[in-house]
């Protein structure tokens, strides 16, 4: 047989497996990796450039596209920043209303992940299941802020509006029947903390229709139990957080170590890995999600039973009312002058940090009292784990790749940046 040599080949930037535009040059032996070097920068659109020539409250929309998956978590760590440099406090209401939508991002985010991590095993089914359930939590984004994805809902001050009343309703059609309508629109008959209630009852359920189908699998563990193996020790010294930490045993989470908003007053549990691979990993994301739809649980037994503002009450952060605006001159000229000029921020820096789905987003801000940052940086999760790719990948197989990729729950927004 002719001698196998050494190779160097291309996986991407196309590659359906890359979860983005990632570019990896393996250095193979056979099938066994020798080497992986990540070439980034196919996606880079200067965002942190571009947040530092607008003023503050024009770029809450761009936080929404670094990791396109948990966009309101970006903009929550935003506006965070912008609050502590205004000297801000949020009102109660927008507090929970916060915490809640970062949950569900959270398990967004983590549907997204499981559905895109079968498939790339070759676990087709479980990518439907979780799209289903995706679908229910979209329309949440859609009833607050109109549009499914990019939402720019939170503000520095609070939220842009409060939970509305009533939810969009199914019509009949030829592609649906009046029955299957009427079928759908009965979470949909009261108003929007009704619908997500009606979810948090039923989510545990396919969760463990999940579980059914990928836990004990013996394809699924063969594919991932003793794969990507890192230490706490490492874990810590390549920088990880979020469940890529957490899946290697250590109990790290700004929710309960630094406490933002009312994280301090929920009561939900951490879970942790043991071995650090991919297997673990996927049961800590697993779990978050099951601890996320009791978060969201409390903060709708808190929002059902209390009122109040949804945003501070300093005009010179909030926009006027929609009424006022348009029958009142003065009102038009300050939202005109809100949405173009917008505010000067007082001189200082600080660091606003969230629990992403994906580990700890930050960000670093700068302000030399002008109205728009003197400096932004963001410290993206997902930038540090794919440093550790060729340590998590050297000695596995070809195929082991994907598995890793995977298990890093990857999105190349936030790492271009």
């Amino acid at each position: 047989m002719a001698e196998i040599r050494s190779y160097t080949m291309n996986f991407g930037p196309q590659h359906p497996a890359a979860h983005g535009v990632l570019r990896l040059v393996l250095e193979l032996d056979g099938e066994v990796i020798q080497k992986a070097d990540p070439h980034i920068g196919l996606l880079h659109r200067a965002t942190e450039k571009l947040a530092e020539s607008k003023p503050f409250n024009q770029s809450i929309g761009y936080m929404d596209r670094l990791d396109y998956v948990s966009m309101m978590c970006n903009e929550h760590a935003y506006v965070m920043a912008i609050e502590r440099l205004l000297g801000v406090q949020v009102p109660k209401r927008a507090q929970y209303i916060r915490v809640m939508f970062d949950e569900i991002t959270r398990i967004l985010n983590h549907l997204m992940w499981l559905g895109a991590h079968g498939i790339d095993i070759g676990a087709m089914t479980v990518f439907l299941l979780a799209f289903k359930e995706r679908e229910d939590l979209m329309d949440c984004y859609e009833a607050v802020s109109g549009t499914r994805m990019h939402a720019t809902y939170y503000r520095p001050g609070g939220v842009h509006r409060d939970l509305p009343r009533e939810m969009p309703q199914y019509e009949a059609s030829r592609w649906r029947s009046k029955k299957d309508a009427d079928r759908r629109n009965e979470a949909r008959s009261a108003g929007l903390i009704e619908f997500i209630e009606d979810f948090t009852k039923r989510f545990p359920k396919a969760i463990d229709e999940y579980e059914t189908l990928l836990t004990d699998n013996r394809i699924w563990k063969q594919r991932t139990v003793n794969i990507g193996v890192v230490s706490p020790e490492r874990a810590l010294q390549l920088g990880f957080t979020g469940p890529m930490l957490r899946g290697s045993g250590i109990a790290w989470d700004l929710r309960k170590q630094q406490p933002y908003e009312v994280y301090d007053q929920m009561d939900f549990d951490i879970p942790v890995g043991v071995n650090g691979d991919c297997y673990d990993r996927y049961l800590v994301r697993i779990e978050e999600m099951r601890q996320s739809n009791l978060i969201i649980a409390q903060c709708l037994q808190w929002l059902k039973i209390n009122s109040g503002p949804i945003m501070v009450a300093d005009a010179k952060v909030r926009p006027p009312a929609r009424a006022d605006m348009k029958g009142d001159m003065e009102s038009l000229i300050h939202h005109f002058k809100l949405m173009t000029e917008g505010y000067c921020v007082p001189e200082g820096e600080t660091y606003a940090a969230v629990e992403a789905p994906k580990g700890e987003f930050g960000i670093y801000l700068v302000s030399d009292g002008a109205n728009k940052p003197y400096r932004l940086k963001c410290r993206a999760p997902g930038f540090s784990h794919l440093s550790a790719l060729e340590e998590m990948v050297t000695g596995h197989m070809l195929a082991d790749v994907v598995a890793v990729i995977g298990t890093q729950d990857i999105v190349f927004g936030e790492i271009d940046r």
